[in-house]
């Protein structure tokens, strides 16, 4: 059977999403330009990773690998309900936090439904919609690389389905102000699902202005959910965790509908729980990263012709004023990954994550050479 007779076995949506571009792996550069040091500064992972007491905790699972995990999560939504307030049964878990969009997409979107996110966005806040039926509203950025909040409060007002606001974005790092939040959920519907991903927020926290959204969002008619996640400060992104901070139970009920069983496995499990406990280990890389981000940045604004977008987050996304294709090449040969972003009217971009003092450097040295040849 060829290609063309599958395709016409499948939704029509399915064909023409595009793949999610997660990049190449360490081994794939080695093998491919021969080098032996990697820099991984395309994921915006946290080079310090996990907890020691992470280790620990996995060290004891191999007697437990023939048993099915604990379906739903109960001591780790006990553990961060008890840090957050949110009510355990308002709480989901999932295999990073994308699982939850996904779920939350087939949950609440049919064909047609109309869905609200930025442009450049996280691919998945598009790519799972549009998997729906749905059309995809992408809200463009200002001229300064921030949010458009006028844009953002008139197209709420029109009343989508899902709107999918990331704070900070990914992948840009700008964010919304406390102040600029509250005018946002002012001009929300009570029939619009609220959807805030907050996959960066212990990096955000440090920002001034930073809303508490949780306590803005407490009290409100409308549904609503706060997605956040280990991968990041946490430095857990190889084992997938990710949670949900719902508005009321009933809409974790509806997403356990659609969730797959079993979803977020032992280890998975046991590594969060155990990083939840040691708090103060992530809040001392994060510190770190975030003044190393700053000192990055000094860097590159030396360099002419680059611009560089505001962040509170653990990566920058640089406007480097050329294709980034050819400047992605040239950094891969020298052992440094970088995601070169592939939207188009942003072809032009590359968003490099905060790595350790060496990385950075390494990474700041290259592409000025780059850029100047």
């Amino acid at each position: 059977m060829n290609a063309s007779a599958i395709h016409a076995l499948a939704r029509p949506e399915v064909p023409p999403l595009p793949p999610y571009n997660a990049g190449l792996s360490s081994e794939a550069v080695r093998a491919r330009y021969g080098v032996s040091e990697i820099a991984r500064l395309a994921s915006n992972e946290n080079p310090y990773g996990a907890s020691p007491a992470v280790a620990s905790a996995l060290a004891g699972l191999a007697t437990r690998v023939g048993t099915y995990p604990d379906a739903n999560c109960t001591a780790l939504r006990a553990a961060i309900g008890v840090r957050t307030g949110v009510a355990a049964e308002a709480i989901v878990i999932g295999n990073g936090s994308e699982d939850i969009l996904q779920m939350l997409c087939q949950a609440f979107l049919s064909a047609g439904d109309r869905v609200l996110t930025q442009r450049p966005a996280f691919g998945l806040h598009e790519i799972y919609p549009r998997m729906m039926g749905a059309q995809v509203e992408l809200l463009a950025l200002t001229p300064e690389l921030g949010f458009d909040v006028d844009a953002w409060c008139e197209a709420l007002a029109r009343g989508p389905k899902i709107a999918m606001l990331a704070n900070p974005s990914n992948p840009v790092g700008c964010m919304f102000t406390a102040a600029e939040m509250e005018r946002l959920l002012a001009a929300t519907p009570a029939h619009t699902l609220l959807v805030v991903d907050e996959a960066y927020y212990e990096y955000a926290r440090h920002a001034e202005g930073y809303p508490d959204v949780l306590a803005m969002l407490r009290g409100r008619a409308m549904p609503w959910i706060v997605l956040r996640t280990f991968s990041k400060a946490w430095g857990l992104a190889g084992l997938r965790v990710g949670y949900g901070l719902a508005s009321d139970a009933a809409l974790v009920q509806l997403l356990d509908r659609v969730r797959t069983p079993f979803n977020v496995n032992h280890a998975a499990q046991a590594a969060a729980l155990a990083a939840w406990g040691d708090e103060a280990f992530m809040q001392r890389g994060v510190a770190e990263t975030v003044r190393l981000r700053g000192v990055l940045a000094e860097r590159l604004a030396m360099l002419p012709g680059l611009r560089i977008a505001p962040s509170a987050t653990n990566f920058l996304f640089l406007d480097i004023g050329r294709p980034n294709a050819p400047v992605n090449e040239a950094l891969l040969a020298q052992g440094l990954i970088v995601k070169p972003w592939k939207e188009p009217g942003f072809e032009h971009f590359i968003r490099v994550s905060i790595g350790t003092e060496a990385e950075n450097e390494r990474f700041a040295h290259a592409l000025a050479g780059i850029l100047a040849a």
